[in-house]
Parts: structure tokens; sequence; C-alpha cells
């Protein structure tokens, strides 16, 4: 039963970094928030996941960084896994 609980924390968490990530994606977007406090506050928490996403993929054409596309897939098959195995245990 402690798994389970483990692994529903787990997802949580996930999905709330889901959520700081994407957040995060709409404010590089707008200067003026992306260099806010708040801003560089997310650019801690999100770039070093994006960073290891944005040396395996180039940008498309040099400008459009698809690494955020990769790195949400990632956080979900994660998210799946972690929840199949509270599944399993619950």
């Amino acid at each position: 039963m402690t798994i389970y609980w483990i692994a529903r924390g787990l997802s949580s968490l996930l999905e709330i970094y889901k959520w700081i990530l994407f957040i995060y994606i709409l404010m590089s977007w707008l200067p003026n928030i992306a260099g806010s406090s708040i801003g560089l506050l997310f650019a801690r928490v999100c770039e070093p996941f994006l960073a290891p996403f944005r040396k395996i993929i180039p940008p498309i054409g040099g400008v459009i960084d698809m690494s955020p596309v990769i790195a949400f897939l990632a956080l979900w098959f994660a998210q799946v896994g972690i929840s199949s195995l509270a599944g399993r245990f619950g």
C-alpha cells in the first residue's frame, strides 16, 4: 500500500511540473514576463530538464524549438509508468 501512495505522490508532482513547464514556455513568448523574478525562478526549475533535450534535438530552421514537446512526452511517459505501478499496488 505504501508503494501506491508514493507512486500517486510522484504522479501528482509530475503533473505539477508539467504545468510549471507549460507556463514557462508560454512566458518565453513574453519577454517582460520571462525576465521577471517569477520568470527567472521558472527558468531555474525548467532549464535543467530542457537542456538535455535541446542538446539532442536542434531547432527546426534554427528558430522553432521542439525540445519542450519531447520533454512533455518524456514526462507523460514517466507519469503513465508511475500510474500503472500505482494501479498494480492499489
